[in-house]
Formats: structure tokens, C-alpha cells, sequence
């Protein structure tokens, strides 16, 4: 009996799938009398053989267009196109297992630099904007392995518009959106992180629809498959790049709105309800976060060599990097005499800093800042107060401990770090620190007392040691204490990290904890502080908030016009492209332009979406009883995700105060199309067109499509001579294709 429930099950989720796709019955089986008709049934048969395996030669020819448009002519220009200077050369640190830092996480990086090491490239070049490829650098190579995961989204796209629920026109027409979309096809032919940002995309909304095809048959195997795969897709996307976040963020609405459904049936066991509650826990939670701790695990584990990104490292980070000079050789007690860098221990501090330029109001005495890259204006000395007696060469050694108060003496300009009852130029709530006097000249506002907050060598706090021992500098006449939160000063203060002093005490603020990172002294002998680890978690996390903090920091500066930045307002209606390389005539001109259909098309169907549901929400308060259960599922899963989708992956650039390009829409029109795809879909079926009218209308949208991404051709594939031979896709004034 139980197979033949499960042989009935199948069929009828065989003729359900073969309903929703506008795919006919299979056709009963008899003889056919009439010898005549033997060229019908024949003709018949092909169309019911293409027919039933649609879904295997369908997608085999979406792939292989997609090879092509994203692969054809790939390595025609030889030079270092747009973002290619950037993530180019993090992969070459990769190689080269140098420490770099960036504002996105690794993982794109890591494929990048993995593309690279399968070109049988070494890491040598700089990856200079424009520069020509040198020989022995398969830059080819490098961008075909990065078009794969642009061409593996059209067929993502074309099985998501299937769990959709789409019928059989709606998914070609998703699937031929994508493929043939301009944007999409010209940014997946360079070496750049945005083909992967799609790619993990595209794969953790079909993981989603997946699962959700399932949610009648919770705990099965397919179930629990395509939930944890679904985990795995959002742990990758974040680890490529933040944008991931807003795919997380539509994934967890739909598991709140789903658990909180299953919270409200009161025939579900508790038992029951906790098995879905912990499974989307592991799945949806701890699944990415591991996926995400491992890309960073990875990147630790390759970057083992010092770089350019250790400043933003802890400086017993460094310490254990092949080739720092941190720490290198330097005693590990300080002594009065001693010549150190202090490094803030904050999430992205930097070193404590002065130069002489100096403060354009408050007390107008020299600068102090925090400053990220190592030169001699970060050195200081140790000394002890002005009550106490005066350093001497030929002394004998005296070491500053936890609660002895010292002075801290700029080694560049001879001043001491100073504090007074100034409001700070930027933070006003706090006190302003300066560089005033000399080693003579001076009080007692030159003071700083020594108060230690742990040591990862001993637990003797009465010395201060290279980079185990972190503490805090108080002012023992203000009561404040010194603090560098990643605040930057004006361009007087070279966009530097102000450094106040902070009149509340909170020992856990982590801005006003200080370490010494290099120190010199010869009467000293060399330590070795580099041989206590600094812990992968706290590295993890230290790393990170010094990303968002550099990525906060990425606002348009108003002194300098940026060409290449865009509005949000013009994305959706398309109203600018991006130039990805210099416009000369002996060059291979790239521009970045989306198809227009696919764009206004797209748009058009976001407000056409929230007309139809404004249209049966009035209809259902005024009584009437238009849609089925079916429906209405239909409607909540395949045209009010995507939307959702859509505002999650576009709002936020509303929002936000950094620069912003054309490609930071691209994750969100993948969801305008679905968007438009269910309009389309919905409409059809309501409507209840002819078969061979509805196909008609499809079909021309089809020729649209091919036809309009054929035109404007040559901003994918490379515009070769001069540029005013293209004058005729230049429709508006924005579209900078022959300025």
C-alpha cells in the first residue's frame, strides 16, 4: 500500500510540475488505426519528445550562450581594466602570502588569487591601473576562471524560475534576462569579485526555493539537504562580500514568518516545533557563521608573511608574521630611556602619531594622532615625571610599571605628550591632547599614569612589556584617559585618527587601550614576545571591525569629483553607465550599461506589482473571493520575496553616505527580474490567453531581449577604434559611450 501511495504521489507531483510550467499531459497511449496519420504521430512524437526533456536541452543551451557572451574575446584588451588594479593585486598577496588588508572579506579574494595560481602566475605584478599585461601573466586565464561564475548564473536563474513556479515562457524569459542582460555579461569578463558576489546569489536563492518546495515534508532528506545548503550559499556570499548580508537578512524573514506559523499551530508538538526551531538554527546560523570564520581562518593560514596590511593588525598579530620588523630584536621590558611605538589596541587602531603641523584652533599646539603606517614621527620615548629624578644616559635601568606615572616625549620634535582643558577638535565631549615643551619645559599636564589591564607573557604587572602587556595612559591632573576611536580628523589633520582624552572611565573600551609595538633600547637585551600567539578569534573579530570602520570611511570626498560615481536614483531607470577603462582610440573600450528592457522592464514591473496587490487587497475588504489558497501562496513566495529581495539589496544605498557605483545594484535586479517574471506569469494565467497568443507575446519579448543586448554588443565585448563610430547607442546625455 505504501508504494502505491508514493507511486501516486509521484505522478500527481508529476502532472502538478508539468501544470505549472504550461507543460501538457503526457498523452495516453493506444493505436492509432489510420495508416495515413503515421507522418502526424511521427511529427507528434518530436514535439512530445522535446517537450518532456525540456528540462535537460533547455538548460544545456542557456549554458553554452552563457560560455559565449561571457567568454568570447575575454582577453581582447591586454590591460588592467577598472577594479582589476585592486583585486588583481590582492590576489598576487595571495601568492605571495603577503599580510594585506581590505574592506571585503577574502573569500572572492582567495578564488581570485586560486585563479592566479592555476595560471601558473607568480605574485610579481603590481597590477597598475592601465598598465599592459606582461607576457608571463595569463591574464586570460585569470578572467576566464572569474566569467565561469557569471555564466553558471543563467542556469541558476532558469531552475529558480522552475521552483517558482513559473510556467515554461516566464522561465525562459527570466533565464534569457539574465543572460542576455549587458551589465551582468561585461562585469563578469575582468578579474573582480562582483561575478562571484552573483554567483553565491543566484545559488542562495535557488538553495531557498528549494527548501521551501519541501516545507510540507519537514525532516525528510531533501529537506534538510537544501536547508543546510542554503546556509553554506549565505556563508559564501557574505565571505565575498558584505552585500551578502541583505540575502541573509530575506532568508531570515522568511524563516521568522515560517517559524512563527508553525508557533501558531497548536496541533504541533513542542517537541516537533523545537526540532525546526534548532534545525534552522544549525542550518541558517551556525552554517554561515562557519563558513564565514573558516574564509578568514583560510586567509590567516595563507598570509603568513608581513605585508601591507599589518598596521591594521594587532601588534602581536604582527609579531608573528615571516619578515616584521615588529618586535624583531626589541627587548622585552621597557625602561625609562627606551625607544618605543605605542599601538592603540582598538578594532583598527593605529600608532600613537605627531608631526609639527598643529592644531588650527583650540590650543594651537602640535598635532597628536593616530596614524596606520610605520615612519619615525610614531617614535617616544619613556621618561620618568617631572617629581621624580631625571633620566640619564649612564643610569642605572629603572623600569615603569603598573601605577607609576611617566612622561611620553615625541622622538621627532623633543615635545611631550600633553593634555588640557581644551575641547578635542572633532569629539568635543572630550579633551584635547597636543605635543607642548620639551624635557625641561613643561608641567604637570605631561603627566600619564600607567594603569595595566592585562599581560599575555606574566602576570607580574610591575613591568611593561613589547607587545604582551596592554594598558591604559590616565591623567593623573584631568582624570581623563588617552583614546584613539577611529574618529578621523579634517584634511589639516591628513584624515589622521584623532586621539583625545576621554573623561569617562570605562576599562572595557578597548579605544583606550595602548601596547608597546616596537621598541629599542641597548642596553637591553633582544626578547622574543613574537612567540606568544595571538588568538584566532580575537584576530577574527579585530579584523572585522576594522573593515566596517574602513568601510564607513569610504564617503565622497568634496574636494574631488569622482566621474565614475553614480546616484541610486539612476540605477533602476538606468539613467547612467560607467566607463571601465581610459577612452582612447588605440584602446579597448568597455562600457558598463545594462539592456534597457531588462532595466525599465524590471522597474516598470516593481510598481505593476504593488498596483496588483493594492487591486486584491481592495477587492478582498469589499467581500470578494478572488484567489485560491494556491494562489495566494503563489503571490507570498514567488512575487512578494523578490520584492522584498529587491528593497533589501537597494534601500540600503539609499541610506548609506559612501560612494556608490552602477555595479553596487546588480544584486538587486536580479530580483526586479523574478519580479517581473511573476508579473508576466501571473498575468498570463489570469488573462487565459490563447497558447499560441500568449507564446506570441513572449516570444516577441524574447526578440527584445537577444535583439537590444546584440545592439549594444560591442560595451560587452570591447569597442575597438574610435569611439565616436558608436554614437548611435548613446539614447541620453548621461550615457558617456562618445564624450
Amino acid at each position: 500500500m505504501a508504494s502505491q501511495t508514493t507511486g501516486a504521489n509521484t505522478q500527481t507531483e508529476e502532472l502538478r510540475r508539468r501544470n505549472v510550467a504550461g507543460q501538457p499531459a503526457p498523452a495516453s497511449t493506444g493505436a492509432q488505426p489510420k495508416v495515413a496519420e503515421k507522418s502526424k504521430e511521427k511529427a507528434f512524437s518530436i514535439v512530445e519528445f522535446l517537450d518532456t526533456w525540456e528540462i535537460i536541452w533547455a538548460p544545456i543551451i542557456f549554458i553554452a550562450l552563457a560560455f559565449f557572451t561571457r567568454m568570447w574575446k575575454i582577453g581582447l584588451s591586454p590591460i588592467v581594466t577598472w577594479d582589476e588594479a585592486h583585486f588583481g593585486k590582492f590576489g598576487s598577496h595571495y601568492l605571495k602570502r603577503e599580510f594585506y588588508f581590505d574592506v571585503h572579506p577574502p573569500l572572492g579574494k582567495m578564488l581570485v588569487g586560486l585563479s592566479g595560481y592555476l595560471a601558473g602566475y607568480n605574485g610579481s605584478f603590481e597590477f597598475k591601473s592601465g598598465e599592459t599585461y606582461p607576457e608571463e601573466l595569463n591574464y586570460t586565464f585569470m578572467r576566464l576562471f572569474n566569467s565561469a561564475f557569471g555564466a553558471l548564473c543563467v542556469p541558476l536563474a532558469y531552475f529558480t524560475a522552475r521552483e517558482l513556479n513559473f510556467k515554461r515562457p516566464t522561465i525562459w524569459l527570466v533565464t534569457l534576462m539574465v543572460l542576455f542582460e549587458n551589465s551582468y555579461t561585461t562585469i563578469s569578463r575582468f578579474i573582480l569579485l562582483d561575478s562571484m558576489l552573483l554567483f553565491f546569489t543566484f545559488t542562495t536563492v535557488f538553495c531557498w526555493s528549494k527548501f521551501h518546495r519541501y516545507q510540507h515534508d519537514p525532516f525528510s532528506p531533501e529537506w534538510g539537504l537544501w536547508l543546510m545548503m542554503t546556509g553554506v550559499s549565505i556563508g559564501c556570499v557574505c565571505s565575498v562580500k558584505w552585500v551578502g548580508l541583505f540575502c541573509t537578512a530575506l532568508v531570515g524573514l522568511y524563516t521568522i514568518e515560517d517559524l512563527w506559523n508553525k508557533f501558531g499551530d497548536l496541533k504541533m508538538p513542542k517537541v516537533e516545533l523545537a526540532a525546526h526551531l534548532g534545525f534552522r538554527v544549525f542550518g541558517l546560523i551556525l552554517i554561515p557563521l562557519a563558513v564565514y570564520m573558516f574564509s578568514f581562518y583560510l586567509h590567516f593560514l595563507v598570509l603568513e608573511n608581513s605585508g601591507p596590511g599589518d598596521a591594521q593588525m594587532s601588534s602581536l598579530f604582527q609579531a608573528n608574521l615571516r619578515g616584521t620588523e615588529v618586535g624583531k630584536d626589541s627587548p622585552l621590558e621597557v625602561a625609562y630611556g627606551s625607544r618605543a611605538t605605542l599601538k592603540n589596541m582598538g578594532y583598527g587602531g593605529g600608532l600613537l602619531h605627531s608631526h609639527h603641523q598643529t592644531y588650527p584652533e583650540g590650543s594651537t599646539q602640535q598635532q597628536i594622532t593616530c596614524y596606520h603606517h610605520k615612519d619615525a614621527n610614531n617614535d617616544w620615548f619613556f621618561y620618568p615625571n617631572r617629581g621624580d629624578p631625571d633620566y640619564q644616559p649612564e643610569e642605572e635601568l629603572r623600569f615603569p610599571g603598573n601605577g607609576d606615572t611617566i612622561r611620553l616625549i615625541h622622538a621627532q620634535t623633543g615635545r611631550n605628550l600633553h593634555s588640557h582643558q581644551i575641547a578635542a577638535p572633532v569629539t568635543k565631549a572630550d579633551w584635547e591632547v597636543s605635543c607642548y615643551g620639551n624635557t625641561t619645559v613643561g608641567d604637570t599636564k605631561d603627566h600619564w599614569q600607567i594603569e595595566v589591564v592585562r599581560d599575555a607573557a606574566s602576570r607580574d604587572y610591575s613591568k611593561i612589556r613589547t607587545l604582551t602587556t596592554s594598558f591604559r595612559l590616565k591623567h593623573p591632573d584631568l582624570g581623563c584617559y588617552l583614546r584613539a576611536g577611529n574618529v578621523n580628523l579634517p584634511q589639516w589633520g591628513f584624515k589622521q585618527i584623532e586621539v583625545t582624552c576621554v573623561k569617562s572611565n570605562n576599562p572595557r573600551d578597548v579605544y583606550t587601550h595602548w601596547n608597546v609595538e616596537s621598541h629599542w633600547n641597548d642596553k637591553l637585551p633582544p626578547g622574543d614576545p613574537g612567540s606568544y600567539k595571538s588568538p584566532f578569534l580575537q584576530d577574527f573579530i579585530h579584523l572585522n571591525v576594522a573593515m566596517m570602520t574602513s568601510n564607513n570611511a569610504l564617503v565622497p570626498d568634496p574636494d574631488k569629483q569622482d566621474d565614475l560615481a553614480s546616484k541610486w536614483w539612476q540605477w533602476p531607470i538606468l539613467n547612467v553607465g560607467l566607463r571601465m577603462c581610459g577612452w582612447d582610440d588605440k584602446i579597448v573600450k568597455y562600457f558598463l550599461l545594462g539592456n534597457p528592457i531588462v532595466y525599465w522592464g524590471s522597474t516598470a514591473s516593481l510598481g505593476a506589482f504593488f498596483l496588483m496587490l493594492a487591486w486584491y487587497l481592495i477587492r478582498w475588504q469589499r467581500g470578494y473571493n478572488d484567489l485560491k489558497p494556491a494562489e495566494i501562496d503563489q503571490i507570498h513566495y514567488s512575487g512578494v520575496y523578490p520584492v522584498i529581495g529587491w528593497f533589501l539589496h537597494y534601500l540600503p544605498f539609499v541610506a548609506m553616505g559612501r560612494v556608490t557605483y552602477v555595479h553596487h545594484y546588480y544584486p538587486a535586479l536580479y530580483f526586479a527580474i523574478l519580479c517581473m517574471g511573476f508579473c508576466l506569469d501571473w498575468s498570463s494565467r489570469r488573462w487565459r490567453l490563447n497558447k499560441y497568443v500568449n507564446w506570441g507575446l513572449f516570444g516577441t519579448l524574447y526578440v527584445v531581449i537577444i535583439g537590444l543586448f546584440w545592439l549594444f554588443r560591442a560595451i560587452c565585448f570591447g569597442m575597438e577604434g574610435s569611439h565616436t563610430q558608436w554614437k548611435h547607442l548613446k539614447w541620453f546625455t548621461a550615457w558617456r559611450i562618445t564624450d
